[in-house]
């Protein structure tokens, strides 16, 4: 145990200089205007603050991630690590200095190409491609992806901004007209996003875009530590700073000081004479007039604490003298999941294997980082602008911290630069609404992308040890798992992702025996939470790397395996849900067949992912229609953080109520306008909101025989679509656990030297809402999932991350194989006209088909991510 008093773990923030007088005037150009300034700040920080450029995005400060892109002198630069002092004399253009020519022409393209998903990359791919098309209109493929090399995507997959960058060639090249297309956005229908112009030339306003007048801007004090013992907090020289507005602790939270999602285990701040669980864990938040002063003022505080030896594993929170991270014990939740005689069965299986297998932490690494602009209404209410992925739950949190009644808090999401699960937990929205509620004044909290790796939850690490077995001609009899889940400081969703790791364990198949034991652990690491896939990424990668050996042991394919396995309608699934007739496994895996087959070095994986939260709990979507002069507006509280949720829902409405898409419009997500839809997770969205959506069209319909819908101006039309699900441990013979389920199966086939030449991902998905949406979900699905499997790594210190954006890992465009997306269509639900969910599961069954080719390839069984001894990463 250290002592210790620091003054300053912010980063020796006391220490640098901000903005600070460069002695001298100076002058450029942005966007064809002249500017002066005596400021040597960094060159987006002006752009940006000074002159609301908002197109140039800030997503890492750390010249990794190139949302910042901006030309100076006609050279792409990253304007996140540019000086003022070295644009002096210069012309700098951003997006909104692109000619009306350039910027219908790259608006179109990026929107044709289906290119747009979250959309906070797009400016800067843009300015990147501005500057390779200056130069050469007739670029290759590789021309463009080495272009846009700097230019970090999380959503996309590259492979459709590849596709838009060279059709915009062809429009400037051709000197054509940019094409009209209508279309009448049916279901089925590929129209264009209906936020992708926006997007596209930076006019969509995300969070940390809002400059109200008089705002302030807010931050949170955290110790350089992952456990320690708080003695005293001394913010008096921070409060003599003179453009600090107000600072808050522990003791002046007048609600509730405990939040999560359903744990209420995580402070907003911890106090004098607690502990520290986590490096993330906040003791002070400080609002200044500016932000130089909050990182002035945020380096004045000093901390008498003593430094404890952090618990960095489960196995060190399992031991007996282990101290207790929660007063409950370091155990959050256990699952055992038991059907059929699993002994017996193992016991007369011809062939069993066991293998234990590691999986890391994973930082989701959306482009837009946590933000939350909070903003008094009246004496008694607040509204929170933000981003997240379920406003009911800000609305609720921060309710609760500030001891407000619910119906005086406001919630409203603007833009969502990517999520993945990653923002479905409170990180800044309490500080923000806390310092604005003490202040009278807008306070805007955004975390910088180092805060942001620290704080958010990840994607848990697993151990896991899996016996899976099988008769002499390959067919599953049994399997046995034990899952041991590094939940981290907090509890955020751990339990749920156990749940889900341990129902889909056994993976899509054809038999009955099975026993799953699943143990999530506090640690001191970071929490663990929601990620794409939910906890079935890590499982599905343990049972279906089993089926490969197991293949080879029985002397069958790797795709025979899962074929002769797959489940079937009708059939019952290892957790004892009956198979619906919409289950088309077995189709995914015949349209890869002949790739399978014709590819020496090929693997193949299959997968299943719930939509929809199910297991009991309540689960509902809900949609209003207001009626507005003539335009149908959806008001909705379904966020979408690059899915497509408003142009989905639109078609939806187009596709019931036969109308034109151009009287359709989505209201931005707002409590105070629209009903709970519940949080964008689970793959339910779709599904769920886009029911209740199909519900409100019905009644709008049949009020339309009667009136127009300017006979119908200032109605509302309200849809609601429970899904009735049976709770685990359900006593049911064939529980219905959820509502739907994704089938889906990856092929992936490497070269001779180990590079992946080629991924076939074909995916039931029911019924294709857009067909090119769906797409650019399985690219992005799969580009996510290349890195998880390959070069992504979360590595850290005694709990403390250590990497910095540029080093988690993460595919660029030059590292992105062809990909095929293959789409299933074959199920007669109607509820939202048969759709289910992509988003999580276009990420689920790359790794371990990539771990079954390189098994092709080299002969080597590997068991952990990121896989060793690969084309992308040395032995370890």
């Amino acid at each position: 145990m250290e002592n210790g008093k620091r003054q300053n773990p912010q980063g020796n923030l006391s220490n640098e200089k901000f903005d600070k007088r460069g002695g001298r005037m100076y002058e450029f150009v942005v966007n064809g205007k002249k500017v002066q300034t005596d400021e040597n700040k960094k060159l987006m920080e002006f752009l940006r603050d000074d002159l609301h450029l908002t197109s140039v995005k800030d997503g890492c400060s750390e010249g990794a991630c190139g949302t910042c892109t901006v030309l100076i002198d006609g050279q792409k630069k990253k304007s996140c690590v540019v000086p003022l002092a070295k644009v002096d004399g210069k012309s700098i253009v951003t997006i909104e200095g692109l000619t009306e020519r350039e910027r219908d022409v790259y608006a179109w393209a990026f929107a044709e190409a289906g290119a747009v998903q979250c959309g906070f990359c797009i400016p800067g791919m843009v300015i990147s491609a501005k500057s390779l098309l200056d130069e050469n209109l007739e670029p290759s493929s590789a021309d463009v992806k080495k272009a846009i090399k700097g230019n970090i995507c999380r959503c996309t997959g590259y492979v459709k901004i590849e596709e838009a960058i060279l059709m915009a060639a062809k429009i400037f090249r051709e000197k054509t007209q940019v094409p009209k297309v209508e279309c009448k956005g049916l279901v089925g229908d590929n129209l264009k996003r209906v936020d992708a112009r926006d997007k596209v030339l930076g006019d969509a306003i995300y969070t940390n875009d809002m400059y109200p007048e008089g705002m302030l801007y807010g931050g949170a004090y955290r110790l350089e530590c992952a456990r320690a013992l708080v003695k005293k907090i001394d913010i008096s020289k921070a409060l003599e700073h003179p453009e600090v507005e107000a600072i808050v602790t522990a003791k002046d939270i007048p609600g509730k000081r405990y939040i999560g999602h359903i744990i209420k285990d995580w402070p907003a701040f911890v106090a004098e004479g607690e502990e520290t669980r986590y490096v993330g864990d906040a003791l002070v938040a400080i609002a200044a007039k500016t932000k130089q002063g909050l990182k002035e003022a945020l380096s004045l505080v000093e901390v008498d604490y003593d430094e404890l030896e952090p618990i960095t594993s489960p196995e060190m929170a399992l031991r007996a003298d282990a101290p207790n991270i929660h007063e409950k014990g370091n155990v959050l939740t256990k699952e055992v999941l038991v059907r059929g005689e699993v002994d017996e069965a193992i016991k007369n299986s011809k062939y069993v294997v066991t293998h234990h297998y590691s999986l890391p932490f994973t930082e989701h690494a959306f482009l837009e980082t946590e933000s939350a602009l909070a903003i008094r209404e009246g004496d008694d209410g607040i509204a929170i602008y933000t981003t997240f992925q379920g406003i009911y739950d800000v609305k609720k949190e921060c309710a609760e911290l500030l001891g407000l009644e619910p119906e005086k808090v406001r919630a409203v999401c603007k833009y969502v630069g990517g999520g993945f699960g990653g923002k479905e937990d409170i990180t800044v929205q309490h500080h923000a609404s806390l310092l604005a509620w003490v202040t009278h004044k807008p306070v805007k909290v955004t975390l910088s992308r180092k805060e942001s790796i620290r704080i958010h939850p990840k994607r848990h690490a697993m151990e896991m040890d899996f016996t899976t077995a099988c008769d002499e001609n390959g067919y599953l009899t049994a399997m046995r798992a034990e899952l041991v889940a590094d939940t981290g400081a907090y509890a955020s969703l751990g339990g749920p992702v156990l749940q889900r790791a341990c129902t889909h364990a056994a993976g899509p198949y054809n038999y009955q025996n099975s026993e799953v034991i699943g143990t999530a652990v506090y640690t001191n690491n970071p929490p663990g939470g929601a990620f794409r896939g939910f906890g079935v990424t890590q499982s599905a990668f343990a049972t279906e790397c089993n089926l490969n050996e197991l293949a080879d042991l029985v002397g069958i394919s790797h795709w025979e395996i899962r074929y002769r396995n797959a489940i079937e309608p009708g059939q019952v699934l290892p957790n004892g849900q009956i198979a619906d007739e919409g289950t088309a496994l077995k189709e995914t895996l015949l349209s890869v067949k002949d790739f399978c087959e014709n590819e020496p070095y090929v693997g193949v994986a299959s997968a299943f992912k719930n939509s929809g939260i199910g297991v009991g709990l309540p689960d509902v979507g809900r949609c209003k229609l207001f009626i507005d002069n003539g335009i149908i507006e959806i008001r909705a509280g379904a966020v979408c953080m690059g899915q497509g949720m408003a142009t989905i829902l639109i078609q939806i409405v187009c596709e019931t109520v036969e109308v034109s898409p151009d009287c359709v419009r989505f209201a931005e997500p707002d409590t105070s306008l629209a009903p709970d839809s519940g949080m964008s997770t689970a793959s339910r969205q779709t599904l769920f909101t886009g029911e209740a959506t199909h519900q409100a069209s019905l009644n709008l319909k049949a009020a339309l025989n009667e009136k127009t819908l300017d006979e119908l101006n200032g109605e509302i039309f309200y849809g609601e679509y429970f899904g009735k699900t049976d709770p685990m441990g359900s006593e049911k013979e064939n529980p219905k656990s959820h509502i739907a389920y994704g089938y889906a199966t990856h092929a992936v086939a490497l070269d001779e030297n180990g590079k992946i030449k080629k991924v076939v991902a074909s995916h039931d998905v029911g019924r294709a809402i857009n067909p090119r949406n769906i797409e650019g979900q399985i690219e992005g699905g799969v580009v996510m999932s290349l890195g998880y499997a390959l070069t992504e790594d979360f590595p850290l210190k005694d709990g403390i991350p250590t990497a910095k954006f540029g080093t988690l890992g993460l595919f660029r465009s030059t590292d992105v194989p062809e990909i095929e997306s293959i789409i299933i269509e074959k199920n007669p639900s109607p509820l939202a006209y048969g759709a289910k969910g992509i988003g999580e599961i276009s990420s689920i069954p790359t790794p371990p088909a990539i771990q079954g080719a390189y098994m092709k390839l080299d002969g080597k069984f590997r068991t952990s991510l990121p896989l060793d001894e690969t084309a992308y990463r040395k032995k370890k």
